[in-house]
């Protein structure tokens, strides 16, 4: 039988995607020649939202700026833990200029941030898990700003290394399933060095294993409440091996994101 899962409701922050282009390339998914439509990506993030809400979640928003096309990716800017942010420096030029706006919304929401010295992109690559979090370098945030993080969230960081250009961020590899103690995830293992797979099954023996199929559907950049999954719609394996083990998995389809190398997480910072 299942096992009876309790959702907890969650505090998100998005920011609309008005401005929502691929005007450089980045990484493997972002390509020049296929354009991006505008209110397609606009109707998708709002189903996203309205779902949050629907599920008993609240959703702030970050007002967007012109010039950022990727501002809509509110993960990359910080990651909280305990009401403390840990600010983002974006490896390419081109995002930089975004950590400003997403710093000015939190010390306006009366939160204190902190402005790392290294190269790190939020929960891109920290993914807090219960008692640790999980950290990814190997493309984007460095591990001098795991380092950074551990000193300022005060809890132990957890270094894995990102070896596919396709998951450039750990949150396009893992998520985290449930929180409560050390918790569980999802991931994909050959997104991983060998020393970070075998780190990760040590920790997590009963983790949901995912194809490569569901990796590259977006399946791993979902966002768990402890009982629904929010979840890409082509990550179909991933979903039945959810729904085997109790969770609810609620397909949102963020496809146009997907030529941004983005998705559902991607989209959703959690405010904790």
């Amino acid at each position: 039988m299942p096992e009876t899962r309790v959702p907890r409701r969650r505090r998100f922050l998005v920011c609309e995607p008005r401005h929502f282009a691929v005007q450089y390339a980045i990484n493997p998914w972002m390509r020049l020649d296929v354009p991006v439509d505008v209110s397609l990506a606009q109707a998708q993030w709002h189903e996203l939202t309205r779902v949050y809400r629907a599920h008993g979640h609240s959703v702030d928003t970050v007002e967007p700026v012109p010039g950022l096309p990727d501002m809509v990716f509110a993960a990359n800017a910080a990651v909280v833990v305990d009401g403390r942010v840990f600010g983002s420096l974006f490896h390419a030029p081109e995002r930089r200029p975004e950590s400003l706006p997403y710093d000015t919304w939190f010390k306006s929401a009366g939160f204190d941030v902190y402005r790392p010295e290294a190269v790190c992109e939020g929960e891109g690559d920290f993914v807090p898990a219960g008692r640790w979090i999980l950290a990814g370098t190997g493309f984007r945030t460095t591990r001098e700003a795991h380092r950074e993080a551990q000193e300022f969230l005060g809890a132990p960081v957890i270094g894995l290394t990102l070896v596919d250009p396709y998951f450039y961020h750990l949150d396009t590899a893992l998520f985290v399933l449930d929180d409560e103690g050390e918790g569980n995830i999802a991931y994909y293992p050959d997104a991983f060095s060998p020393g970070s797979r075998e780190v990760l099954a040590r920790l997590y023996p009963d983790a949901l294993i995912a194809t490569r199929e569901d990796a590259m559907s977006f399946g791993l950049n979902s966002v768990s409440d402890g009982h629904h999954v929010f979840i890409s719609p082509g990550a179909t394996a991933l979903a039945e091996q959810l729904a085997d083990r109790g969770y609810v998995p609620v397909p949102v389809d963020l496809s146009e994101f997907h030529k941004a190398g983005g998705g559902i997480k991607c989209c959703t910072q959690e405010i904790r």
